[in-house]
């Protein structure tokens, strides 16, 4: 949530910074229900010098001896309005929240103007030894297969899947079950024993207020997984007036559970930097996915993922950011997968990033980089939410600054090795740094040899 001084001291220069986001500010709105609250508040701390001016003067005729019954008339009428009042700011304090709740962050300056993926700007490209050719994928020397062909031959079975729960889900059995649960304990044990990340375990089903305080709710309602009286059900047939703290959802990321162990707090500047993690799985609706990657493993209503969150002070956030991007790159590196870094745009954002960066790794069947994780900070825009802070070494309390980012996807990433370590046959080579977690297996063949 963006701070209300901000827009009430550069209105029109937030303004335009949102507009470069594709969010057009209602400011009429604002300034509508701002000016409204400045006048309940005006006529409030009147009528309180008023009743307060009024006692003064009932006491002093009172000791003259003097009648009161006008002055007295006149003061017992006063509660009522200011009651009147309370209440009206109560309504209007929520109309203002809402108003707040639905505005994205602010982009940073050295976020570049866009209005979608086409402005975003590529930063760099990695790739393993041997495997460029003028700084693009060298191609493979046979036709390659597509990681759901792959996959099939080593367990994946989508129609039962699609049995089970519909479109958008997958079952796995064997290998390429070992092969996603190596992934995720390889994830771990990078982050928690080389990059300094507390290794957590979270809930998977969150109430409402936690999704307003990370940013989920209201924007990404429907994209969000509902859990109505036990029953999974997706949230679209709820009516926005139901929503509360009792609701209940299912987590689309664990950044959510993560960035909420801090929600409330007021930290100490000791304390800071926090550095969690944790794997769990997400569940998201994709409405807004246009029909895209609807075969295979890419774009799902669930799958599991390994976050990174780190809680830190303003002044160090940047370079935070920095840090998580460089280990959530390590993965691939370590895993020998090509891939590229792209900042994105103002327009590519997502809703509570001041800065994302997104790997993409190369999928050869496709012949193109898919997202694989975003880094994003979020400055100070999820701790408001949360009422989330730290007193610094001279007492003063501020906002935390937050930052998250997907250390990897596990699903994506085992599209990635699936795709990039296949051979001829439709054997996989298993990354040497997997080979620990597998039984130090180094190929998984089909199940048909």
């Amino acid at each position: 949530m963006l701070d209300i001084s901000l827009l009430r001291k550069e209105l029109g220069r937030i303004a335009c910074l949102l507009k470069t986001r594709g969010f057009c500010l209602d400011i009429p709105k604002f300034e509508y229900l701002d000016n409204s609250r400045k006048n309940i508040q005006q006529e409030t701390e009147m009528l309180q010098a008023k009743r307060n001016y009024l006692a003064k003067q009932v006491g002093q005729l009172k000791a003259q001896g003097l009648g009161t019954e006008d002055l007295m008339s006149e003061s017992q009428s006063i509660p009522k309005a200011l009651k009147n009042l309370e209440d009206k700011l109560s309504s209007l304090s929520n109309d203002i929240n809402d108003f707040l709740y639905s505005i994205p962050n602010i982009p940073h300056p050295s976020v570049p103007i866009g209005l979608d993926s086409e402005d975003n700007i590529e930063i760099r490209r990695w790739f393993p030894e041997g495997m460029s050719i003028k700084n693009e994928p060298k191609p493979f020397d046979f036709v390659p297969r597509d990681h759901v062909t792959l996959g099939e031959s080593l367990g994946l079975d989508l129609d039962l899947a699609s049995r089970m729960s519909g479109s958008r889900f997958l079952f796995m059995k064997g290998k390429i079950a070992l092969l996603h649960r190596a992934l995720s304990q390889f994830m771990l044990d990078l982050h928690t024993k080389s990059h300094g990340y507390e290794e957590c375990y979270t809930p998977y089903v969150v109430n409402a207020a936690t999704l307003y305080g990370t940013g989920q709710l209201p924007k990404f309602k429907e994209d969000m997984f509902a859990v109505v009286q036990g029953v999974l059900k997706q949230d679209s047939g709820l009516d926005s007036d139901k929503l509360n703290e009792e609701q209940q959802y299912l987590i689309s990321t664990s950044e959510i559970t993560l960035v909420s162990a801090v929600s409330g707090s007021i930290l100490s500047e000791d304390n800071l930097p926090i550095k969690l993690t944790a794997h769990t799985p997400c569940f998201r609706s994709e409405a807004g996915s246009g029909g895209r990657d609807v075969r295979g493993l890419i774009r799902q209503h669930q799958f599991d993922k390994v976050e990174l969150v780190q809680i830190v002070h303003p002044d160090f956030s940047y370079d935070a950011l920095e840090m998580v991007l460089i280990h959530a790159e390590k993965v691939l590196q370590l895993l020998n997968i090509p891939y590229r870094v792209v900042l994105l745009c103002s327009g590519d954002m997502g809703f509570c990033a001041a800065k994302t960066y997104d790997l993409e790794v190369w999928l050869p069947s496709q012949n193109n980089w898919r997202e694989i994780s975003s880094v994003s900070n979020c400055e100070a825009f999820q701790a408001r939410r949360m009422k989330s802070r730290f007193r610094d070494k001279n007492g003063k309390i501020n906002y935390l600054h937050t930052i998250n980012g997907s250390g990897l996807a596990i699903g994506r990433a085992l599209v990635a090795v699936l795709e990039n370590y296949q051979q001829p046959d439709g054997s996989i080579v298993v990354p040497k740094v997997l080979r620990p977690y597998m039984d130090n297996m180094e190929i998984l063949y089909p199940s048909s040899r």
